[in-house]
């Protein structure tokens, strides 16, 4: 014992803790915390999933649960291949754009969803929203759609646009009655006609020449 400390004894008469006794003692207290510490750790876990069972569940029947993972892997079954190619061409594209300083400004993005909103409006139909929603899209995926398609024309650039003699051999090959005095709107109408027909044809070619060119490697098989 130190010097300065008293030794604390028992009164007498009173009953004399056994040997060994303080260390099962204090082993039954240290398991009695793990307990309660696993205990905790048990119901806090609990509460997170079910606080966050949309992550793990999709829905149940009859309280017998559809795993949000049994519900990825039947859409893989269905469009797997599909979604992924398109998701790997829109990455190219998008790097691609990145790369030569051709990408789409959110002023340039919102600009022209304004305007296909008005236009919608304007012909009567439902609201920007209620078209997107009917299509099963978010606004922000169509913001995506649109920045992609505002970034293919900046790279495909002068590739897509007819010129007069297209359009003349156009009308003639498709044997076409201009009516007198709509000269000009009509070789508007087939311009446009014909820089879309354009569009599409250049945009498989840039896509095959993205994915040639790109290192692309498959860890799942649809």
């Amino acid at each position: 014992m130190e010097q300065g400390q008293e030794e604390i004894k028992a009164p007498e008469g009173a009953a004399q803790p056994a040997e060994g006794t303080k260390k099962k003692k204090g082993f039954t207290i240290h398991m009695n915390f793990r307990t309660i510490a696993l205990f905790g750790a048990a119901l806090l876990l609990g509460l997170i999933v079910y606080a966050a069972k949309g992550i793990f569940i999709a829905a149940t029947v009859d309280g017998s649960p559809i795993s949000r993972l049994a519900l990825i892997k039947e859409i893989e079954k269905q469009s797997g291949q599909e979604t992924l190619d398109t998701m790997i061409i829109e990455r190219l594209i998008r790097s691609e754009a990145a790369a030569k300083e051709m990408t789409a400004t959110d002023e340039e993005v919102n600009a022209e969803i304004q305007k296909i909103g008005d236009e919608i409006t304007a012909q009567g139909g439902a609201s920007l929203e209620e078209a997107l929603a009917a299509e099963g899209l978010t606004m922000d995926e169509f913001k995506k759609q649109i920045a992609i398609q505002k970034e293919l024309e900046r790279l495909l650039g002068d590739k897509v646009q007819p010129t007069d003699e297209e359009i003349a051999q156009f009308i003639v090959e498709n044997e076409v009655e201009v009516p007198e005095g709509e000269e000009e709107a009509f070789n508007e109408l087939v311009r446009n006609e014909l820089k879309q027909q354009k569009f599409s044809e250049e945009v498989d070619s840039l896509i095959a020449s993205l994915k040639a060119n790109a290192s692309i490697r498959y860890f799942v098989n649809y």
